[in-house]
């Protein structure tokens, strides 16, 4: 009796293994399968883009501002504004992101006040960036009577990517080991000592690799800049933070609106270029990050 009853555990179990098995088989080939679909999807799109638009790529389309005859159209005004921009989102969420990501991560003390930041920080990064350019329509643009100016735009960018920036810098903090804090404190350093010869050199790989990639997704941004009313069609590249602009990715938005197929092919060609601005700066980050990584030892 009890060598048929441990049989049928041993056959039960059996059971439950090759189930088991047969799910993982299935789940892994149902992932692979949602991958090929993304990636096949993808494949199709960037074959379209550069299908139509490859051939657009010339000295003369760089050089050329916007139109209204799609063959004289070009991305210069658009290209200098995501300079403008660039620039000036650097240098205004740089500082603050990391410094604030900074404070939280080493002086900031555990409490309910604490908790409620890190929660609303942490969600910030998830609001839909419409919401940023309502806000910086309001603050900015009119409480602050900028206008529709490239700071606006930038002090707008700055706040979409702000949490983005503050949540990199305090992984990439966390990541260095409390020994490295403990041996510093040990030979007499400071607490500030510690964070700016210890801790920042051992965090950089990760923190600029977060703000860089904060910055790539800034410069795809179309929805808050329409809202604080970035130009559509503007024929110049703005010499002063407080002059009109506008960016790649508006250009493009108001080429698509286009009935002409010239212009859709335009957009097309502006879109390989943002394409290659986003790819570099990734492959840049990915490039410094494992620069220093190998400088770096524990």
């Amino acid at each position: 009796m009890a060598k048929k009853l441990g049989k049928r555990m041993r056959q039960k179990q059996v059971r439950k293994n090759k189930w088991y098995e047969f799910q993982d088989k299935s789940f892994k080939y149902i992932a692979l399968a949602a991958t090929g679909i993304g990636v096949l999807v993808l494949c199709v799109l960037l074959y379209d883009v550069f299908f139509d638009g490859f051939g657009r790529l010339d000295w003369k389309f760089f050089l050329d501002s916007s139109s209204r005859k799609a063959k004289n159209a070009g991305i210069y005004a658009a290209m200098g504004g995501t300079l403008w921009i660039m620039a000036l989102t650097t240098i205004i969420a740089f500082p603050i992101g990391i410094g604030a990501g900074i404070y939280l991560e080493e002086y900031n003390k555990k409490g309910r006040l604490s908790n409620i930041l890190e929660v609303n920080i942490s969600n910030l990064a998830g609001i839909p960036s419409i919401i940023y350019g309502l806000l910086g329509l309001e603050v900015f643009s009119r409480t602050l009577m900028l206008g529709d100016t490239a700071i606006t735009g930038a002090l707008t960018l700055a706040l979409l990517i702000l949490p983005i920036i503050i949540v990199s810098t305090r992984e990439a903090l966390k990541t260095v080991p409390y020994n490295l804090r403990e041996a510093s404190f040990a030979l007499g350093a400071s607490q500030w000592q510690t964070i700016w010869h210890q801790i920042l050199p051992a965090s950089i790989p990760g923190i600029v690799t977060g703000a860089i990639l904060a910055i790539s997704r800034a410069i795809g941004e179309t929805a808050p800049l329409i809202v604080i009313g970035a130009a559509t069609y503007i024929t110049s590249v703005p010499k002063l933070p407080n002059e009109s602009f506008t960016v790649l990715p508006i250009q493009i938005f108001y080429w698509i609106g286009k009935p002409q197929h010239d212009f859709q092919v335009n957009a097309a060609a502006a879109i390989i270029v943002l394409l290659g601005i986003t790819f570099v700066m990734n492959g840049a980050a990915v490039y410094l990050r494992y620069r220093w990584q190998k400088k770096v030892k524990w």
